[in-house]
Formats: structure tokens, C-alpha cells, sequence
């Protein structure tokens, strides 16, 4: 119910932007803020969630953005343009704070053995969220006007939060005594030492895969900013069915990945190489669909890419779900960073290359970036196998051998 929320008001948001303002640039300036929020969140989400739990983190992002968008729906005719930026500010931090203590706790609430069936649930959540938020939009704003938009993703919010206050999942794991916490320092002094280690203390691949997520997140801009233009184009007098049938057949590609995975076997233990290869199937069947593929072409080759998008992040959040608590909000409010950034230059940039190149072009160049960084993890991965450092030896890993077999999340 949140996701659908929020994928309401990603639809309306970007409208009330454009009534307040007056201006397409006020439109990117109040996108621009909110993205700039999601990163300096995702860059302190860490120091956060030593603070606190993370259940309190998720209950009081949910507050905090339900209070802000209460505000706007209240005052949804007369809003100034400093109330909006407050709104946004606070949502996009908000959003981020939320997913990186989510992503964090699923081990500890389900189990690391079920971390990957949990993970498919969210997708397959996810993406059920996405095509009623997508398709609702319309019908809610002509109905109710902003207000009733903003007044249902409120609504969504406190359900969201109330959920969490009543069930009270647990978030976190104990914390490592003293005896374990020398260990792991110990570890942490033997791993700077090894060959494959990579910048910010983590190993290579790992961090490697965060900076593949990130060069996804920027190519993913260019089909979003894309995706409008093509359907004006294709169907000029229902441009709306056109992206309806396209994430139509996205979701339920996304929900595919989640039963497959949840039936192949060592699920949860797939790595770096099942997620570049994700991410590269993904990046060339989303080129395929800017190609003027006729309706049934285009819906088989959109659901496709939902199950490469869907596949890539349930590995992607397994994986990094694989480190030792007390580094997973570390890990994923970097993940969040580069996410956020990447969508944000490449939604900057897409827009800006549209304007003088065609849709397909600035698809093909934006995708082909990630194409190139797929290429090149599994390259590392292909090397980092053949050198296994004497520590891992030393630990009975059997790193490159099989499924999911990357760096363990550091030390």
C-alpha cells in the first residue's frame, strides 16, 4: 500500500510541480531537490541506524513523509513554492531512510536462509504497486483534485506505519559481544591485507556490484524519460494505454524472476556474476523495445526486461543482505547513493540528449554504458577467481566455483 502511494504521487507530484512553479526547469529543479535528498540520506542512513533500530527508522520515516504530505493535500490550493520544496525534502529523504532499513533488516526478520523468498515478495509487491499507482493517477486527480492524491498517499503511509508499530518485526540482530567484536576486528585488519580489496574498506566485487547498481539506476533514466515521448509518438491519441501496456507486461516479468528464483536451487546464495548478467540481459531487451516493435513484440520483449529488472534486484539485495549485520546499512545507504545519483545525472542528461537526438539513440547510449560496466564486473569476477587470496583458502571458501560465490561483504 505504501509503494502505491508513492507511485501515485510520483505521477502527481511531478503535476503539482508544474501548477506551483509555473515552468518545466521549476519541474526539474523540484525533482532535482528530492533526489539531492535521497543522497545525502543515503550517505548518513548508516550513521543513523547505529543510533537507533530500524524499525524506529522505518516508523519514523513513515510519519515524517505521511506529515508532509498531509500538509500538501491541506493546503494543495495555495501551497508556496518554499512549503512544496519542504515536502519534497522530507519525502526524499524519507523514502530513502525507509528502503535502506527495510533492505538491511529482511535477515533479521526472516531468516537469512529465506532472504531471497522475502526479497521476491517485495518485488513482486513492488511491481503490483507500480501499474495501480501508474493507471490510478488520472482517475484520482480528476476526481479529487492534488489533494485527494496527496490525502491517499498520507492515508498509505500511516498504514504503512501502523502495520510496523503493531507487529513490531524484529529489525535488528544482537549485538556481536565483546569476544566476537575482537574477532571481527581481527578479520577486519587481515582483510585490508588482501589483493582484491576495494575502496571504502569493502571488497572489490562488492563494491564493484554498488557501482554497477549505480550505472543501472543512470541508464534506467534514459527509458523513463524516454518511455513518454515514444508512446506520443506511437499512439498520439492514447499515449496513456501505450505505458500502461508497457508496465503491464514489466510487472508481471518482475513477479516472474520471483518464482524462479524461489524455486532454483541455492537461491539465496546467487552472487556478482548472476547480477551482472542481469543487468546486462536487461539494459539490451530494454534497447529492443525502442526499436518500433509491433504491440505483441513489444509487451513479450517489455516483460522480459521486467524479469531481468525483477531477477537483478533480488540477487542484488540477497547478496549485499549476505554481509554481517552491522554492515548491511552501511552497504545499502551506499547502494542508495548511487542509485539515487545515477538516476539523477542520467534523468538530467536523457532529457537534455532528447532534445537534439531520437529516443532509441539516447537508449542505446545510456544502456550500452551499463552493458559496458556489466562487462567489465564480470571481467574482475573472472579475475578475482583465478586469484583466491591464502585468507579465503585459509577459510574454506570456494570462491568463483559456483553460484553466488563472490567476496564475502568484509570484515
Amino acid at each position: 500500500m505504501s509503494g502505491y502511494g508513492n507511485y501515485l504521487n510520483l505521477i502527481a507530484l511531478s503535476l503539482f510541480s508544474y501548477h506551483v512553479t509555473g515552468s518545466a526547469v521549476g519541474v526539474g529543479a523540484v525533482m532535482a531537490l528530492r533526489l539531492f535528498s535521497g543522497v545525502l540520506a543515503g550517505l548518513g542512513s548508516a550513521a543513523l541506524a547505529a543510533r537507533t533500530t530500524r524499525l524506529r527508522i522505518m516508523v519514523g520515516a513513515d510519519i515524517g513523509q505521511g506529515l508532509a504530505m498531509t500538509v500538501l493535500a491541506v493546503f494543495a490550493d495555495r501551497t508556496p513554492v518554499w512549503l512544496l520544496g519542504c515536502a519534497v525534502v522530507v519525502t526524499g529523504a524519507g523514502n530513502v531512510c525507509f528502503t535502506v532499513a527495510l533492505r538491511s533488516a529482511v535477515p533479521a526478520m526472516v531468516g537469512p536462509e529465506a532472504r531471497t523468498r522475502a526479497n521476491g515478495l517485495l518485488v513482486t509487491g513492488r511491481s503490483i504497486a507500480t501499474v495501480l499507482g501508474f493507471a490510478s493517477a488520472a482517475p484520482v486527480i480528476a476526481f479529487g483534485g492534488y489533494g485527494a492524491a496527496f490525502a491517499v498517499n498520507a492515508a498509505s503511509f500511516a498504514v504503512c506505519a501502523v502495520a510496523l508499530l503493531a507487529l513490531r518485526p524484529r529489525t535488528d540482530t544482537e549485538d556481536p559481544g565483546p569476544e566476537e567484536r575482537g574477532q571481527e576486528e581481527g578479520a577486519g585488519r587481515a582483510g585490508r591485507r588482501r589483493v582484491w580489496r576495494g575502496a571504502a574498506g569493502l571488497p572489490g566485487l562488492l563494491l564493484g556490484m554498488i557501482l554497477l547498481r549505480g550505472a543501472d539506476a543512470f541508464a534506467s533514466s534514459s527509458h523513463n524519460v524516454a518511455l513518454p515521448v515514444v508512446a506520443h509518438a506511437a499512439e498520439p491519441s492514447g499515449p496513456a494505454l501505450f505505458m500502461t501496456r508497457f508496465w503491464v507486461a514489466w510487472a508481471i516479468g518482475t513477479i516472474a524472476a520471483h518464482f524462479v528464483l524461489k524455486r532454483a536451487a541455492k537461491g539465496s546464495e546467487w552472487g556478482e556474476r548472476a547480477f551482472a548478467w542481469g543487468t546486462l540481459a536487461m539494459s539490451v531487451l530494454f534497447v529492443a523495445a525502442f526499436t518500433g516493435l509491433p504491440v505483441a513484440g513489444l509487451m513479450a520483449v517489455a516483460a522480459c526486461a521486467g524479469f531481468a529488472d525483477g531477477w537483478t534486484e533480488i540477487v542484488y539485495t540477497s547478496r549485499l543482505q549476505a554481509a554481517p549485520d552491522r554492515q548491511r546499512s552501511r552497504l545499502f545507504g551506499m547502494s542508495a547513493t548511487a542509485e539515487t545519483a545515477g538516476f539523477a545525472v542520467g534523468t538530467v542528461l536523457a532529457a537534455a540528449a532528447l532534445e537534439v537526438l531520437p529516443a532509441p539513440t539516447v537508449v542505446g547510449v545510456f544502456h550500452g554504458a551499463a552493458v559496458c560496466a556489466a562487462l567489465l564486473l564480470l571481467a574482475f569476477a573472472a579475475t578475482a577467481a583465478r586469484s583466491p587470496s591464502p585468507i579465503r583458502r585459509s577459510e574454506g571458501d570456494t570462491h568463483g566455483t559456483g553460484p553466488g560465490t563472490g567476496t564475502p561483504a568484509g570484515a
